[in-house]
Order: C-alpha cells, then sequence, then structure tokens
C-alpha cells in the first residue's frame, strides 16, 4: 500500500504571466506582466492537513486523473457528495468520485470499464481526504 507523502513547506516561486492563453485560435498579442506565483499558495491551504499522493491505474482516467499523476489531496476538508476522494477500504488506498445520496454511500470510477465500490454489511469506508489538484507532466518519463 502506498503511504501519502507529507508536503514540506519550501519556497517554491516561478514566473507566472497575468494573462489567459487560448488553446483554440491564438490571441492578439497584449501587454503582458509578470508576476511570481507561488505554488504553496496555489496548491496548499492546509500544510499539516495536505498530501501528494502519486496515482497508479486508469480508473479515473475521464475525470482527468491519469496513471503517473500526482494528487494533491487535503485532510482538512470534509468530503462532499461528487467530491474525488482518497478512500481506505479493507486497508488499501483508491481514489474514486464520491457518492453520498439518499442514505446510500457508494464510489465511482471516472472510467466506464470499471464498476462503483459498493459497500457490505460490515464494510468499512473511511475517505482519508479531498483530492484538490492533479500534477502531471507531459514529456515522456
Amino acid at each position: 500500500m502506498n503511504t501519502p507523502l507529507p508536503v514540506t513547506q519550501l519556497p517554491v516561486q516561478v514566473w507566472a504571466i497575468s494573462a489567459t492563453v487560448q488553446c483554440g485560435f491564438p490571441s492578439p498579442a497584449e501587454d503582458h506582466t509578470q508576476k511570481r506565483l507561488d505554488l504553496n499558495e496555489l496548491l496548499i491551504h492546509q500544510p499539516d492537513a495536505t498530501f501528494f499522493m502519486r496515482v497508479r491505474g486508469p480508473s479515473m482516467r475521464d475525470a482527468g486523473i491519469d496513471d503517473g499523476d500526482y494528487v494533491v489531496i487535503d485532510r482538512s476538508l470534509e468530503a462532499k457528495h461528487g467530491n474525488v476522494v482518497l478512500a481506505v477500504i479493507d486497508g488499501e488506498f483508491t481514489i474514486k468520485r464520491l457518492f453520498r445520496r439518499a442514505g446510500r454511500v457508494k464510489l465511482q470510477a471516472a472510467n466506464p470499464t470499471f464498476t462503483d465500490i459498493e459497500f457490505r454489511d460490515g464494510q468499512e469506508l473511511i475517505v482519508w481526504g479531498v483530492v484538490t489538484w492533479t500534477l502531471k507532466g507531459l514529456l515522456p518519463a
């Protein structure tokens, strides 16, 4: 079982351009200013409750979470219906979308080849945290 990695606060800052970019047709050039973007401020709201974990498997691909990505998990957030969560079932971690309606609770994959996880009597679901970000590389490993 993989264990989530705790976040260590490091002064990680990168340049950010104060403009958006089109992924379709290019927009005319504008006068863009630059500022420093602190990745800790962007990704981490509760440092003591935030963890990173590497994803394995394709069950959440349609939610934009792919094999090899890292997810940012915030344990301080209350999990709500529709959130993507890190859950513990029978001692194993899994990332799925939480379904909680009309007294029913299940975990849903974001890939039609995977079935929902429904719970039997005596089986325990522990929602360990809420996934807040996905970090992915675009270059081949």
